[in-house]
C-alpha cells in the first residue's frame, strides 16, 4: 500500500464582536497548529503570533541526531515558545498575564506528533464519526470530569472560558504530548474556541463530511458568525489520502505552499519588496491577489521631489500636525475613560475605569468599584495578574473577570484553639465512724 499524506487548509475569521485578531494558524505538508492569544487586544495576538513563531520552526526535515524525533522535537519547540513569552514579559511588564492555548500537530511521513493545552480543540472525522481527540484544560472541564456538571451544562456555563493550562512563559505549565496514528480517509479538524463554543459537535460532524476540506472549513467559518461570533473563529484541517492519489487543482493546498492566518501573519518580515505567499492570502482566497503585496517600508523610504515655498510647505504642515496631535489627545482621553481594568484597591480587588497611566502627575483612571475580594485570598499567580492589572474591553467584562477571580478564592484554614486540660485535684477524704 501506498504511504500516506495530507491535503490542508488554514482559515479564520475576527468574529462579529472583537477589533482584532488573536489566533494564529498553521498549515502546510508537515505542520499543522491553531493558539489562541489571550491577554487582551494588546497582548494576546503578540502571545499566539510569537508561539506560532516557534512552533513553525519544525516545518523541515528533522534531523534525527539532533532533533531525535518528531515527539521530541515538539516538546522542545513548545519549551522554546514558552521560553519566548517569558523573554517578551521581561521586555516589557505590561504585558504579564498574556498567554496562549496550542494545538498542534507535526507529521513525520507515518503518524503525527501532538501537543495540546489550552482549550483549542483536535477532532478526527472516522468512517463518518466525529470524536474529540484533545481534553479542554479548563475549570468547567475540571467539573465535567469530577461528574458536577454535564457536558451540555458545560457548553453554557458562565465560567466555560476559564483555563487552567496555558503557555504562559512560566515554568509550571504541563503540555499534554502524544501520538496519534491517521488512516485513509480520517480528517482532522484544529480549532479554536471561537468554533467549539458556537457551533456543537453534531454540526460540526456534519459539515466535516462536506466534498472538500474547503468548503467544510469554510462552511464552520460561516456557522460561528451565524450563531453570534462572538470571539475570533479559526480552523485548520486536514485529509490523510494515498501519496498515490491525485491532486484536485481547485483545492487551496495545490500550490503546495504554507497557509498562515490570523495574528501569526503581522510577524516581521525581511524587506524584500515582497511578502510570504501565506501572508499575501491571509486566509483562504480571502484576496483573489496572484501578484504579492508591496512592502511598506519600500513605499516610505521612495525618493520625492523637492517643493518648491518649502517654508510655507513647513508651516502648513506643522499647524496641520498641531490640530491632528490636539485632536488625537482629545480623542485618546475620551478612548481612556471608556476603558477599564481590574487592580487592587487597598487590600480589595477592584474595577478601575480608565488606563493604569499617569501623564504629567494627572492619573487617567479611577475606581469604578471595590468588590469584596480580597487579594490575599486569591491564588499566587491571580494575585501577580491583579496586580499587574487585568485589561478588560468594557465593565461587564471586568465583572466577568471579578466573577472569576471570585471561584478561586481560597479561604485560610483556622487554627483550633486548644482546650485547656483540666487540673487534678485530690479527692476530699470522707470521714468514717469507728465503732
Amino acid at each position: 500500500m501506498a504511504p500516506l499524506t495530507y491535503r490542508y487548509v488554514a482559515l479564520t475569521d475576527v468574529g462579529l464582536r472583537r477589533s482584532n485578531n488573536q489566533d494564529s494558524g498553521y498549515a502546510s505538508s508537515r505542520l499543522l497548529v491553531i493558539a489562541d492569544g489571550m491577554g487582551g487586544a494588546a497582548a494576546g495576538d503578540l502571545a499566539s503570533s510569537a508561539t506560532m513563531a516557534e512552533i513553525r520552526e519544525l516545518d523541515r526535515d528533522l534531523d534525527a541526531d539532533a532533533d531525535g524525533d518528531a515527539l521530541d522535537a515538539m516538546r522542545d519547540a513548545v519549551a522554546r515558545a514558552n521560553h519566548r513569552l517569558a523573554e517578551l514579559i521581561a521586555d516589557d511588564p505590561a504585558v504579564e498575564g498574556m498567554g496562549t492555548t496550542l494545538e498542534a500537530m507535526l507529521w513525520d511521513g507515518e503518524k503525527l506528533a501532538v501537543a495540546h493545552i489550552g482549550d483549542s480543540r483536535a477532532y478526527r472525522l472516522r468512517g463518518g464519526r466525529l470524536s474529540q481527540l484533545s481534553t479542554d484544560h479548563t475549570f468547567v472541564q475540571s467539573l465535567v470530569d469530577e461528574g458536577r456538571i454535564t457536558p451540555e451544562e458545560a457548553r453554557v456555563h458562565p465560567h466555560r472560558s476559564l483555563l487552567l493550562k496555558a503557555i504562559l512563559g512560566r515554568d509550571d505549565f504541563e503540555p499534554d504530548f502524544t501520538w496519534l496514528q491517521p488512516a485513509p480517509g480520517d480528517r482532522y479538524l484544529l480549532c479554536s474556541d471561537g468554533l467549539s463554543d458556537m457551533v456543537d459537535d453534531q454540526t460540526i460532524e456534519r459539515v466535516m463530511k462536506s466534498e472538500t476540506i474547503d468548503v467544510a472549513a469554510t462552511e464552520l467559518i460561516r456557522l460561528a458568525l451565524e450563531a453570534g461570533g462572538y470571539d475570533n473563529v479559526s480552523v485548520v484541517i486536514a485529509e490523510f489520502v494515498s501519496s498515490d492519489e491525485p491532486l484536485d487543482e481547485d483545492l487551496s493546498c495545490a500550490d503546495g505552499r504554507p497557509q498562515i492566518t490570523g495574528a501569526a501573519t503581522s510577524q516581521p518580515r525581511p524587506r524584500t519588496g515582497s511578502g510570504s505567499a501565506a501572508s499575501a492570502r491571509g486566509t483562504i482566497g480571502a484576496t483573489g491577489m496572484n501578484e504579492p503585496e508591496p512592502d511598506p517600508e519600500e513605499l516610505r523610504y521612495a525618493p520625492r521631489p523637492v517643493p518648491r515655498r518649502r517654508w510655507v510647505r513647513w508651516l502648513l504642515a506643522s499647524l496641520v500636525i498641531l490640530g491632528l496631535v490636539g485632536g488625537a489627545c482629545a480623542y485618546a482621553y475620551d478612548w481612556s475613560q471608556r476603558q477599564y481594568f481590574v487592580a487592587p484597591s487597598g487590600d480589595l480587588v477592584a474595577i478601575h475605569r480608565g488606563v493604569d497611566v499617569s501623564v504629567g502627575g494627572f492619573s487617567l483612571s479611577e475606581v469604578d468599584e471595590v468588590t469584596g475580594v480580597r487579594i490575599d485570598s486569591l491564588p499566587a499567580y491571580q494575585r501577580d495578574r491583579v496586580a499587574a492589572g487585568i485589561a478588560a474591553s468594557d465593565r461587564d467584562e471586568a465583572k466577568r473577570i471579578v466573577t472569576n477571580l471570585s471561584i478561586q478564592v481560597t479561604e485560610p484554614t483556622p487554627t483550633p484553639t486548644p482546650t485547656p486540660t483540666p487540673r487534678r485535684t485530690r479527692p476530699t477524704p470522707v470521714p468514717t465512724e469507728t465503732p
